[in-house]
């Protein structure tokens, strides 16, 4: 598989959720052919859902898909390292393989915080491939952390 070229469609999943003020991850899984199954972004702020991560909504797009919960020989692509939430639902889902740009180091379920996918306790494990387009990645978290913190910085005191 073209790990760039999914990841690139991950990054323009990630730009949709910048462009509606959430934070910028993007998500797609695709079958063991390389066929794009389902795609999303961020929307935890826009739904006030706390669950509405881009790879959550990504798993739950593809099982009605596909009919099935089991979403086996597939490969997800993600921006940013997966959190322990997220993680766990791709164990679940017996998801094959993730490939994420950047790893997060406060909140990684996929070996920076914590390590779901070889997780000897658990009954599926999930290979990793990080790195993929990190630098573009990483650009696109941090201009957008940045100018949060400047507009957090620019906002009028309130009494």
């Amino acid at each position: 598989m073209d790990h760039e070229y999914y990841m690139k469609l991950a990054l323009e999943q990630a730009e949709k959720a910048r462009q509606v003020n959430e934070v910028p991850v993007g998500a797609l899984l695709i079958d063991s052919q390389g066929t794009v199954l389902g795609r999303s972004f961020n929307q935890t702020i826009s739904t006030n859902d706390p669950t509405a991560h881009a790879e959550i909504l990504v798993l739950r797009q593809t099982a009605h898909c596909v009919q099935n919960y089991r979403l086996l020989n597939t490969t997800l692509y993600v921006t940013i390292e997966p959190c322990v939430m997220c993680m766990g639902a791709i164990v679940h889902a017996r998801v094959e393989q993730v490939v994420f740009g950047v790893h997060d180091p406060k909140w990684g379920g996929g070996g920076s915080v914590y390590n779901l996918a070889d997780n000897p306790n658990l009954n599926h494990r999930v290979k990793i491939v990080s790195g993929i387009c990190e630098k573009e990645c990483r650009e696109m978290i941090q201009t957008f952390f940045r100018g949060k913190r400047k507009s957090v910085a620019r906002s009028p005191v309130m009494p």
